[in-house]
């Protein structure tokens, strides 16, 4: 099967000409499962609770995933994105994914990173996977990369390769998306974002680099730090359905779950 990324530079609150943009670099895509930024159509540094009201969408009625809907059926794609959704009085950092067939999954980002924490609030439903033409995908977002419980359930419940959209701003986090393919023997794409935000005072700016990963955590395919950037790599999913190390070691039936019990012990300081 055919997997990538789609790396940008979203401008912040310009939600249609950031939609429009990637289905600009999309358009001569097709059969393929490609994922791209967090919070991809809005951009990251809120300044204040009235523009995400503002920005915000409603999954199943916004304008973002209602674009996106008609090129993944156009193109017979399976798009996975983040923006920031509006849902119940609350708002979320949510990766979506659409597939080609028009099906919809959602996963809020349950690890929220820094000043997120101001403004959106964590998800609490627990993680899922999707089986997608045959394939198990698995959803998690940017700073979910330093939970590897969260991998490994997505991995315990079987999936083969985990989407992560992202706005990463420190260098090592793609190592460590290698770290949590190998430590699950999963595929993972990683679509970063480019571009410096200045909001004000604040200002961040985003690694790129996204990459595309194998079990073996070996880069299939990556961007530069300062590019705009369309990556699709051919991949052999049963590369992921194989947890064998040695031929008497096994990923999985080697656990010795009796002694994680600490794993879900709250932490007090």
């Amino acid at each position: 099967m055919k997997v990538g990324f789609l790396q940008l530079r979203p401008k912040f609150g310009s939600v249609r000409e950031n939609v429009r943009a990637a289905k600009s670099l999309l358009k001569d895509v097709s059969e393929a499962t490609i994922v791209l930024p967090e919070l991809f159509n809005t951009g990251y540094l809120f300044r204040a609770q009235d523009e995400l009201m503002e920005l915000s969408e409603p999954v199943t009625s916004g304008y973002t995933v209602g674009e996106m809907k008609k090129i993944a059926k156009r193109q017979t794609l399976n798009l996975i994105f983040g923006i920031a959704e509006k849902k119940s009085r609350k708002f979320y950092n949510t990766a979506v994914l659409v597939t080609s067939k028009g099906k919809l999954y959602t996963y809020q980002k349950t690890h929220l990173f820094d000043r997120e924490k101001l403004f959106f609030s964590p998800g609490e439903k627990s993680y899922a996977v999707h089986e997608v033409d045959g394939v198990k995908i698995g959803m998690m977002v940017c700073f979910d990369w330093c939970f590897p419980e969260v991998t490994r359930v997505l991995a315990l419940k079987g999936a083969e390769i985990i989407c992560h959209p992202a706005n990463l701003i420190m260098p090592y986090c793609l190592d460590a998306m290698r770290t949590r393919s190998i430590e699950n023997r999963v595929f993972s794409i990683t679509a970063n974002r480019i571009g410096t935000e200045k909001r004000a005072n604040m200002s961040l700016t985003f690694t790129g680099n996204s990459q595309v990963v194998d079990p073996s955590g070996n880069v299939l395919t990556s961007a530069g730090e300062r590019s705009e950037s369309l990556k699709i790599v051919e991949i052999d999913i049963e590369e992921a359905k194989n947890k064998a190390i040695t031929t008497n070691n096994h990923l999985f039936k080697d656990r010795k779950v009796s002694l994680y019990k600490p794993l879900v012990r709250k932490y007090v300081g």
